[in-house]
């Protein structure tokens, strides 16, 4: 038996400060390691805990991290994971194999979002054209395949996100909020079709899938198992499925149960 446990990073399983979500007495605070530098800084944490059930889950299963990064941002995370091993970046649009591109992989999904999306250009200047004034701080391409941009949440109202969500779906593109970071992806680029890819390349008989996004939805109804923290947009949401499990805990916290609940459940199956 091959299990594969693919991991959403950011407030899934690495988290800001801004995100750590740590209310009580600094004394109760969970002992945190740094996961990620940027710019000489610390940028993003998990718990000790946390970080030492995830070595000994990668000695027990396949774990893929699984992310809506670019490879350049993803190459900042230190996670003890192999060296030799899988990860999903771009948002399933690039699958590492021992830290390089599978060009495989990256020829097929050209050819698939040529075929189902409108080009890059034509949607980034709907994306950006639709953003209240105010409400866009800085707005940047993700390896020339989809298009991203950090906001001012308070100068973008619900109708102002709804119309842009629905102009950017007729022309192929799904559009997701997370934090202060508004993605539009081209509908080919999932995070389910790159996992389920190393899935059958590794002969997995058995998944477990987390994360907290509404990009991360699919990802979690396509696993055998599905792991979902009591934060972030799936929680807002209130999406749920029979087979996925809610967190007790928020936060950083949340990240560390997530962890425990994969290993029970690879220990299981």
């Amino acid at each position: 038996m091959t299990a594969l446990v693919g991991f959403d990073l950011d407030r899934t399983l690495v988290y800001s400060a801004a995100a750590l979500l740590l209310d009580g007495p600094d004394q109760d605070a969970p002992p945190l390691v740094v996961a990620e530098v940027y710019q000489g800084a610390p940028l993003s944490f998990m718990t000790r805990a946390a970080e030492t059930a995830l070595a000994d889950l990668a000695r027990a299963a396949t774990v893929v991290p699984v992310t809506t990064r670019t490879v350049a941002q993803y190459r900042r995370i230190r996670l003890p994971l192999p060296t030799a091993g899988w990860a999903v970046t771009t948002n399933g649009a690039v699958v590492l194999h021992d830290g390089e591109p599978d060009a495989d992989w990256t020829r097929t999904l050209r050819t698939d979002i040529d075929a189902s999306s409108a080009p890059l250009p034509e949607a980034e200047e709907r994306f950006l054209a639709l953003l209240p004034e105010g409400a866009l701080l800085r707005n940047h391409r993700a390896e020339e395949l989809f298009v991203y941009a950090v906001v001012d949440r308070a100068q973008l109202p619900d109708d102002a996100l709804a119309t842009l969500t629905a102009e950017l779906d007729a022309r192929g593109w799904v559009v997701s909020l997370q934090g202060r970071k508004l993605y539009a992806v081209p509908r080919a680029i999932r995070k389910e079709r790159a996992l389920a890819e190393v899935a059958a390349r590794v002969g997995a008989t058995t998944s477990v899938a987390a994360g907290d996004s509404l990009l991360d939805r699919d990802m979690l109804a396509w696993a055998d198992v599905a792991l979902r923290p009591a934060h972030g947009e799936l929680h807002a949401a209130g999406w749920t499925a029979p087979h996925c499990t809610v967190t007790d805990a928020s936060g950083v916290l949340a990240g560390e149960e997530i962890v425990r609940r994969a290993a029970a459940a690879v220990a299981r199956a």
